[in-house]
């Protein structure tokens, strides 16, 4: 007896459903959240392309505001190797704080957060997005241990390496502590592809140790390529 809600794009024909799907989310104890389109290219100033880019942010935050969700979670874009870095960097400091002025404007209510990836060439190292999030009120830092583990060439091996990691980055959050966790394989500090949590050198028990240590309130989403199997492995790993 399941309903399906498709909505294509725009989404105006079906905006009115997402009240009552929130609503029912939060009768079953899920806490909503969307992650934006893996590329975006929020550096450039294509009049096409960055700007559809800002529109995506734009609309998730609409449609999670109307389902009364808690996060809104985006990357913001890669280097071009035609242009010098801090053009690309001061394009992402001037488009996001629009997005983030239209967001307070249109009296959102979902967080904003920018996360942690995974390659060189795409912003978004450790001290990148905390920097952002400091200089930028209405942001919030997002951990994605995958790509921070294969940012830095594997260092998230022990309890204390993600204490560590959560502890430079629970001050500039200002909320939940938004996380997403799955096995990666990485190269000369660059993520190759996700995989299975039981592949690999990223391992969830040292992760599931530091948790039960600090006690944060904190939400982590599998991004495994098996989906929910590895959620309930991490859940069952977790509660043991």
């Amino acid at each position: 007896d399941d309903d399906l809600l498709y909505m294509p794009s725009p989404v105006a024909n079906t905006f009115g459903s997402l009240s009552g799907i929130g609503h029912m989310a939060k009768r079953m104890d899920v806490k909503l959240s969307i992650h934006t389109p893996y590329y975006m290219d929020i550096g450039g100033d294509d009049e096409v392309l960055t700007y559809s880019c800002m529109d995506n942010i734009r609309h998730a935050g609409l449609i999670l505001d109307a389902l009364d969700g808690d996060i809104v979670v985006t990357s913001l874009g890669i280097y071009d190797e035609n242009k010098p870095s801090e053009e690309i960097e001061e394009n992402i400091y001037q488009n996001i704080g629009a997005i983030v002025d239209w967001w307070k404007g249109n009296g959102l209510k979902p967080r904003l957060g920018i996360e942690i990836t995974g390659q060189q060439d795409v912003f978004g190292s450790l001290e990148q997005v905390l920097n952002l999030c400091s200089d930028i009120d209405g942001l919030t830092p997002v951990i994605n241990f995958s790509h921070y583990h294969s940012r830095t060439n594997g260092t998230l091996l022990d309890p204390d390496d993600f204490i560590d990691l959560i502890e430079n980055v629970a001050p500039y959050c200002d909320g939940p502590l938004h996380t997403a966790f799955a096995g990666v394989e990485y190269y000369e500090n660059n993520e190759k592809r996700l995989t299975p949590i039981k592949k690999g050198d990223l391992k969830f028990e040292p992760l599931a140790e530091a948790l039960m240590e600090m006690r944060p309130d904190c939400t982590i989403i599998s991004t495994s390529p098996l989906l929910e199997h590895d959620a309930m492995y991490m859940r069952i790993i977790q509660e043991r």
